[in-house]
């Protein structure tokens, strides 16, 4: 069988000029504000690092406004939430993220109830995991909205589909769950959440039609685990003997997939262009000068 590769990149080139356009359209021309993401970082993890600079390339490339505050690994809670009360404050910061993980002496609950869910672009707070979880227009987290986005563009059938989902984090399998079972055009898949702790994973994952892989472990997914012509999101990144794995083990799903996301290329730029769509969503819906 011949796999097709869901190429992130060249999709997020696409959906970067549509955000620029609607700035242009919306709010340049009509002489408001541009569009303004905060980004909160602390510590020294070089992940987080990487991934902030990489979410601040993608502003310059779309043309939105950024500014970061990067609190050093020692930090106390209570001056990362000086930091979040001052982005909640500024009228001209329409939505912003504290990167994640933080360190071990604070709580990231804490952190994420503090961001005002109107700002909150990362669609963490559990008033905006609410709305999707009902269905109310609100920020969607970035990752599980490009893994939509890319199944939609690529003309990928969800309706009707059975769907195993490995990995229940926050950030990715438990919202991607609830948005592919919404009765929706982007939905109505029959949803099995599972992970790594799962009993005999592959009696699931051999039954599946869409297999989205977020668990952590680098080369999870092999291909005797899948069924001909599975289509496989792979949202896992590991760095490992200078090579960058996902979740899944390519070359033993490559051929036996109808479609497959690559790492690096599928689902890490998806994730950056629509954290973008979110701020320009939060820029066009909440400040007093729309």
């Amino acid at each position: 069988m011949t796999t097709q590769l869901l190429d992130g990149n060249l999709l997020a080139i696409e959906i970067r000029n549509e955000i620029s356009n609607i700035i242009e359209e919306k709010i340049v021309n009509k002489n408001k504000r541009i569009p303004h993401l905060g980004i909160i970082l602390t510590g020294n993890n070089s992940s987080s690092i990487t991934y902030v600079n990489n979410k601040i390339k993608e502003c310059k490339k779309i043309g939105i406004k950024y500014s970061l505050v990067h609190l050093p690994i020692n930090s106390l809670e209570e001056e990362l939430l000086v930091e979040i009360n001052k982005m909640n404050q500024n009228p001209c910061i329409d939505g912003f993220i504290v990167q994640l993980p933080l360190e071990k002496h604070i709580n990231q609950d804490k952190i994420i109830l503090s961001i005002n869910p109107k700002k909150d672009v990362d669609g963490f707070h559990p008033e905006n995991f609410g709305k999707m979880t009902f269905g109310i227009e609100t920020f969607f987290p970035a990752t599980a909205l490009g893994i939509l986005t890319i199944l939609d563009k690529y003309k990928i059938q969800i309706s009707g589909k059975y769907t195993v989902i490995i990995g229940r984090s926050r950030i990715v399998g438990r919202p991607i769950s609830i948005l592919m079972s919404r009765k929706n055009n982007l939905g109505n898949s029959t949803v099995t959440l599972t992970h790594s702790k799962t009993k005999n994973i592959e009696y699931y994952t051999k039954q599946a039609d869409i297999i989205i892989v977020a668990v952590g472990i680098p080369k999870f997914l092999k291909g005797k685990m899948i069924k001909k012509g599975a289509v496989i999101i792979d949202v896992g990144i590991h760095n490992h003997d200078k090579k960058i794995l996902g979740d899944v083990d390519f070359y033993s799903v490559y051929g036996k997939a109808s479609y497959l996301t690559p790492v690096p290329g599928g689902i890490g730029p998806m994730t950056r262009v629509m954290l973008l769509k979110n701020t320009l969503f939060a820029a066009l819906n909440n400040r007093i000068d729309k």
